[in-house]
């Protein structure tokens, strides 16, 4: 392993788990360029995209990853992907010459956030974007898993999903089955800038993509909020406006305590007219009334929070 910061520097995380997809033949670029929000032409060997695959109202589908190692493009996605986003793919695969393969168990797969890491033994560098730090993605056999992690652990911080999850929020990335869902448009969600091109050709859902650019507005957006009372925040809380008695303008996805910050924070949607910084809401548990003793008062803030 060659790396240029000195040990102790930086952290990893194990993303194993995730779905992996290796899509194959002569098509493969035509079929899975138009089936995803940014430009795989980015794609290559040592850097991967991101992007989202869409249906034709411009609703997520998936979030996803796609390198390009040889001849073929292997996509990742979250764990709980692994059936709909094959047959998701597969559906439009009508023809085309193109092959879609499940390599979930083939592969390990390792997040160092670090973008100096060069070379790893028995496995394929990958510089990406899934923080804000640039960092990279080992793609390795599944069988080198271990010794891999051994290695990485003489060099970097273990990030375990719990230390990841904090720090997930804090830096205001979204995660599927939580920000991201089959309701969610990505540009409700701040992926705009991370994964779509607006200069490549089509993809399914891009009208809808398009028409809220040129709109300049959306329904809802995901929001940094601070609890003000530092009282714990709890998923799915509903969020109502102060000066409007009952009605619901949004809703907590992810909640977390910071230690950077010293406060109860969380990620969540708040609709048009309520989500300017600074703006003042009250947080109740689902099915709650308001009720002076159950609200817990938050404030929307900017992302990222650190």
């Amino acid at each position: 392993m060659t790396q240029a910061s000195p040990a102790g520097q930086g952290a990893f995380l194990d993303l194993s788990a995730r779905a992996k997809f290796r899509i194959t033949r002569a098509d493969r670029f035509r079929f899975l360029n138009g089936q995803i929000t940014n430009d795989l032409r980015k794609a290559s060997e040592t850097v991967a995209v991101e992007a989202c695959v869409l249906n034709a109202k411009g609703k997520m589908d998936a979030h996803i990853f796609v390198c390009a190692p040889g001849e073929c493009f292997l996509v990742d996605a979250a764990p709980n992907l692994r059936e709909k986003l094959r047959a998701r793919l597969e559906r439009y695969v009508i023809a085309d010459d193109v092959e879609v393969e499940d390599v979930t168990d083939q592969f390990s797969l390792y997040h160092v956030l670090s973008p100096e890491l060069q070379r790893v033994e028995d496995g394929r560098v990958v510089s990406v974007h899934r923080f804000i730090e640039p960092g990279c993605d080992i793609w390795s056999d599944a069988a080198h898993r271990d010794a891999l992690s051994r290695r990485l652990s003489s060099h970097f911080e273990f990030l375990d999903p719990v230390a990841a999850e904090v720090m997930r929020i804090e830096q205001g990335i979204p995660r599927w089955g939580s920000e991201l869902t089959e309701e969610i448009i990505p540009i409700e969600a701040n992926l705009e800038q991370r994964t779509i091109d607006y200069q490549k050709g089509c993809y399914i859902g891009q009208e809808v993509i398009s028409r809220i650019k040129m709109s300049g507005q959306t329904n809802k957006r995901l929001c940094g909020l601070i609890s003000l009372n530092n009282v714990p925040l709890q998923p799915r809380m509903n969020l109502a406006g102060p000066s409007v008695p009952g009605k619901e303008v949004g809703r907590i996805t992810s909640p977390t305590h910071s230690k950077e910050l010293g406060k109860e924070i969380a990620l969540g949607y708040v609709k048009r007219g309520f989500n300017s910084v600074g703006t003042k809401l009250d947080a109740l548990a689902p099915g709650d009334a308001r009720d002076s003793v159950k609200a817990i008062s938050v404030e929307v803030v900017s992302l990222p929070f650190l």
